[in-house]
């Protein structure tokens, strides 16, 4: 707690565009993420995503993502981080997304433990956040991870952890397509769009395993994962700035 890395507000020559002009909002950490990703065809997302929403693809492929971590830092800008609040466990399920020409995510469900989060984040960003009981552990060198949503049956009890070198995905490569995104996408109740900006460094990323013992994360929200294993990636750390919510209507 109290950690996060400054510095990255100085590396900036990755980033797609510029960061924004205005003041950054809030801090967060995101550690031990495992990103479980599942091919799919875009028409299979097309109703689960907002229409003026382009799907984007990769080599003809949409993507989307299971992604479990838990968070530390989580802060407005200028105060300090607190252990009640700041620290809590979270589970996003993400396409990847195309709004006015810039790419981004699109969140199906956040599930996180801390109810302050999710009432804050529903209210002001318009996020589809959801109660959940979760415990995050590692223990012989895996992170062992279990989640189950209070209002229904979207679950995921499992284990993973990182192997292999640590690399920086390079343009062009699917790897940097999967994570190298600095904006969400969300839509409020009327379904005009918005957009919220974030900064972090490049990923830094390894090949994962993992061993998931249930998954029905897609299913509530309608989708139906294909068959086969997922792609994984693991990232042990990943400090975020995050701007405040801007209307995308033009």
């Amino acid at each position: 707690m109290n950690d996060f890395n400054h510095d990255i507000l100085k590396q900036i020559s990755h980033r797609p565009w510029p960061m924004p002009d205005a003041p950054w909002l809030m801090t967060q950490t995101w550690n031990d993420l495992l990103f479980a990703h599942w091919p799919l065809e875009a028409a299979a997302l097309r109703d689960h995503v907002p229409a003026g929403f382009e799907i984007d693809v990769f080599d003809g492929h949409a993507w989307l993502a299971v992604v479990p971590f838990h968070m530390t830092n989580v802060a407005p800008r200028s105060l300090p981080a607190l252990p009640w609040i700041s620290a809590f466990p979270e589970l996003n399920v993400r396409t990847y997304v195309r709004v006015n020409g810039r790419p981004g995510v699109y969140f199906f469900s956040l599930d996180a433990s801390n109810p302050i989060a999710v009432g804050v984040a529903r209210a002001f960003i318009h996020l589809p956040y959801f109660r959940a009981t979760m415990r995050v552990e590692e223990k012989d060198g895996w992170i062992e991870y279990q989640s189950s949503r209070a209002s229904g049956r979207a679950q995921f009890p499992g284990r993973y952890r990182g192997t292999g070198a640590v690399e920086s995905p390079q343009p062009g490569t699917l790897e940097h397509f999967l994570t190298e995104r600095y904006c969400l996408f969300t839509v409020d109740k009327a379904r005009r769009p918005y957009s919220v900006d974030i900064h972090h460094p490049p990923w830094l990323l390894q090949r994962a395993e993992a061993d998931i013992t249930v998954n029905t994360m897609a299913d509530v929200a309608g989708i139906r994962l294909p068959s086969r294993a997922p792609l994984l990636h693991f990232s042990k750390r990943q400090d975020m700035v995050a701007w405040g919510i801007r209307s995308e209507t033009s």
